[in-house]
């Protein structure tokens, strides 16, 4: 395969990713700070609730939540992102998730609020700029300009597959047959 082919078959794929963002969007706060993830992968919405601490699992790892019937795994986003710890507020929620590859069914974050559903055009997503050499941002999809805001747009497969959480999957099952 020639030079040209390659960096034409890289710029079909990077463009099919780029047109692949568009979509709706459910947008949340953490802290000062704006972050949406793809509506489809959102399963629903609770209001916080008591979460039963779980031993010898990461810090972010708030435990796990009964939610009708199904335990379900439950990440505080402020810690995974190394954010100051906030206390929880009257809006302060989880976001039931669908996780791709994650066998043993949905997980849920901690967010600080919910605010809304958002319609993104391709137009309004740009990519993640570079944050200079031994910074990886596998899990930022881009960056959303919404009016004058900007939304960190996130890929929650790629923020909950981490090598921390892949024990997890089964957390749920093992709570449940317990």
């Amino acid at each position: 395969m020639s030079t040209a082919t390659v960096s034409a078959t890289l710029q079909s794929e990077d463009c099919i990713t780029k047109r692949g963002r568009a979509g709706k969007y459910l947008s949340f706060a953490l802290g000062s700070e704006e972050y949406a993830i793809r509506v489809l992968k959102v399963r629903e919405i609770v209001k916080l609730q008591h979460i039963t601490g779980v031993p010898d699992t990461p810090s972010e790892v708030r435990g796990v939540i009964n939610l009708r019937g199904k335990v379900i795994p439950v990440i505080d986003l402020r810690v995974k992102f190394g954010m100051q710890n906030s206390k929880y507020g009257e809006r302060t929620c989880i976001i039931v998730v669908e996780i791709a590859g994650n066998l043993s069914g949905p997980m849920g974050i901690i967010v600080d609020e919910v605010s809304e559903v958002l319609t993104l055009a391709d137009s309004d997503i740009q990519d993640t700029p570079d944050f200079g050499a031994g910074v990886e941002t596998p899990y930022l999809l881009g960056l959303a300009k919404v009016r004058d805001t900007v939304k960190i747009l996130l890929d929650i497969d790629q923020v909950l597959m981490t090598a921390d959480l892949t024990h997890l999957s089964s957390l749920g099952n093992t709570a449940a047959a317990g």
